[in-house]
């Protein structure tokens, strides 16, 4: 299975060097949040309106192939009284469960 992680290039290329993805989402580490963000095809686009409008550096749509993490992955809704469930990664993202990146505008 596919889901999706938008990210800076900066930490992207941060991640690469490393070898360890740790954003959760804007301006929030792993650390800080307990997991990263992810998304299912149908809601990533969702996700960089409401969150990414605003970031002017690039941004990438990391591709995650699911069968390729090394930490565990829970389908929950992201807060409180929300019914809509996105997968959460919970732990530090293998560059080499990224598959694919693509462009962001």
């Amino acid at each position: 299975m596919q889901i999706f992680h938008i990210a800076t290039v900066s930490d992207w290329e941060t991640a690469q060097a490393s070898g360890a993805y740790t954003t959760s989402t804007i301006g929030r580490t792993l650390e800080e949040e307990g997991y990263l963000h992810a998304s299912r095809e149908d809601q990533w686009e969702g996700v960089r309106d409401r969150y990414y409008s605003d970031v002017t550096e690039p941004v990438l749509l990391l591709v995650i192939d699911t069968d390729l993490l090394d930490v565990p992955l829970v389908e929950e809704p992201p807060a409180p009284g929300m019914t809509e469930t996105f997968p959460h990664i919970y732990g530090p993202l293998n560059p080499a469960a990224v598959t694919e990146t693509r462009p962001v505008r």
